[in-house]
């Protein structure tokens, strides 16, 4: 990059600004980046306790929907009269430009949708146990796919990063000294010309 330079003071000055942008963008860009990665860190905490969780929950679930189905016969005539849940509700939080889902479901408390006269008690434990199912899947939906949005972006980040680190700012660091140096030597010929003008002026 030197090599294709002109050694003006006008270059300079332009190859100093664009040193100093590029080396405040890596600070920018590495404290982006441990920001990320802390709340990578954080999320991949949550993720593994809730697995640790989820793997309960849906083996409870389903032990309470065999039971429903032990003492009503075949469930599935109740879970096909069941509405369509539309609960769910998704906004995004915005974490140093990277935006991460929150997942919410607006249902509180569950709320019994079939007739109590054709179901029994175990069916209720059923139904209750898979809205926990219902709630722990969506939090770590949530979860995860806030990891895997964090990966690319810290990724992407870490590219940058590096690109500046060890092109850019070396190239640019390279650049100012070549054209410092040829601007110094450039006036130590115009001073060495002087003084040889100077000097034939004074024989003559």
């Amino acid at each position: 990059m030197a090599g294709q330079v002109f050694a003006t003071k006008g270059n300079l000055i332009n190859t100093k600004k664009t040193l100093s942008l590029a080396k405040l963008g890596y600070e920018l860009l590495d404290r982006k980046r441990n920001i990320l990665i802390r709340e990578l860190m954080s999320l991949i905490d949550s993720a593994e306790r809730l697995r640790g969780t989820i793997e309960q929950v849906y083996g409870d679930a389903y032990e309470a929907l065999q039971l429903a189905n032990i003492t009503m016969g075949v469930v599935s005539p109740v879970a096909e009269r069941m509405p369509v849940d539309n609960s769910f509700e998704i906004s995004y939080k915005n974490v140093m430009g990277v935006q991460l889902p929150c997942v919410e479901i607006a249902q509180a408390q569950p709320q019994m949708s079939y007739s109590l006269s054709y179901t029994n008690s175990q069916l209720d434990k059923a139904y209750i146990a898979f809205c926990k199912v219902k709630e722990i899947t969506a939090t770590l939906a949530q979860v995860e796919n806030s990891v895997y949005r964090l990966a690319i972006a810290i990724k992407k980040t870490q590219r940058r990063a590096n690109a500046l680190k060890n092109i850019i700012i070396p190239d640019s660091e390279h650049t100012v000294k070549f054209i410092a140096d040829s601007l110094e030597e450039k006036e130590r010929e115009e001073f060495s010309r002087l003084k040889v003008i100077k000097a034939q002026k004074s024989r003559s």
